[in-house]
């Protein structure tokens, strides 16, 4: 590759690091080929692009970013594959589901909306964490829950205010 080739590169990697939130870094090394293509499509199935890529480039677009990676280019050892997804804990599904399988890909480390996560390890807490929709989710349904109770006390009481301050009082003892 020559060094043009090489800072096209770093270029198309800092515009990628740049325009996503969620980035994974995986060993897929041993993998065989039926393995690699399975492990593709199961990433195009849940919208993860999957790259791989060279080390010494991804750690000079990781520098040339304006992005704060910490301790992540530590991790730039051997093979490395990029996976970006839309959502903080799809490529960790899809890693873990994978691994029921086989002992690949490891998990090097991830930087999900400015945290970095590094090691194996935190598989689990990456795939328990919750898309931004989940949590509006979770929101709204905590903000609909008191007001659900005070329309289900005004049709269990009567409509008097008596009855609905007895009907609520009894739920709450």
């Amino acid at each position: 590759m020559t060094r043009e080739e090489k800072s096209v590169v770093i270029e198309q990697l800092t515009a990628q690091l740049a325009d996503n939130a969620n980035i994974y870094l995986a060993d897929i090394s041993g993998l065989d080929a039926t393995a690699t293509s399975n492990l593709r499509r199961a990433c195009f199935k849940a919208g993860i692009k999957l790259n791989v890529v060279k080390n010494t480039l991804l750690a000079k677009a990781m520098e040339s970013s304006d992005r704060d990676f910490g301790e992540l280019t530590k991790v730039l050892k051997g093979n490395t594959s990029l996976m970006f997804s839309e959502t903080g804990n799809g490529p960790a599904k899809v890693i873990k589901e994978f691994r029921k399988k086989s002992d690949r890909p490891l998990l090097k480390g991830a930087f999900i909306e400015e945290a970095v996560y590094i090691g194996d390890n935190q598989l689990d807490a990456l795939v328990d964490i919750k898309s931004k929709e989940e949590l509006i989710g979770d929101i709204i349904a905590l903000l609909q829950s008191p007001a659900k109770n005070v329309v289900s006390a005004l049709k269990s009481s009567g409509g008097t205010i008596a009855g609905i301050v007895k009907t609520l009082s009894e739920r709450e003892g």
